[in-house]
């Protein structure tokens, strides 16, 4: 499990690469801004839109395969999981308490009851004791 794991990571970060190069390498449709008012003979606003090149088709493939890798790492990460991990998905009995916290509806001593993080103490008011 371990190894497909690493090698979903690895086709993940290679495909995000991928798309990172062949985005910066495209020709955006906005750069022939200039065509459109009056100095080129520009088909639109933006340019004229052609069918799909090569750039752009290899970026939707390595968009695909990073969007594919990314849910099998979901997956594969997902299965390896098999210990709970969460507080909330045991039950209330196999939760550690604290002897130092009272029980809940006790109230507690008033020395527990003063000791709290935002409890000021013989000071003057506006003033953190330090």
């Amino acid at each position: 499990m371990e190894m497909l794991w690493s090698i979903v990571v690895v086709t993940q970060v290679l495909s995000a690469i991928g798309v990172i190069v062949l985005v910066l390498i495209q020709h955006g449709k906005g750069a022939d801004m200039g065509a459109a008012f009056g100095s080129g003979s520009s088909g639109s606003l933006f340019g004229a839109t052609g069918s799909a090149n090569f750039l752009s088709r290899t970026t939707a493939a390595c968009a695909a395969v990073f969007f594919a890798s990314t849910l099998g790492l979901a997956f594969v990460t997902n299965q390896s999981a098999t210990v709970s991990r969460s507080v909330m998905d045991q039950p209330a009995s196999s939760v550690p308490v604290p002897s130092s916290v009272p029980a809940a509806g006790t109230g507690g001593t008033a020395d527990q009851k003063d000791s709290g993080a935002g409890a000021v103490k013989d000071g003057p008011a506006g003033q953190i004791p330090k």
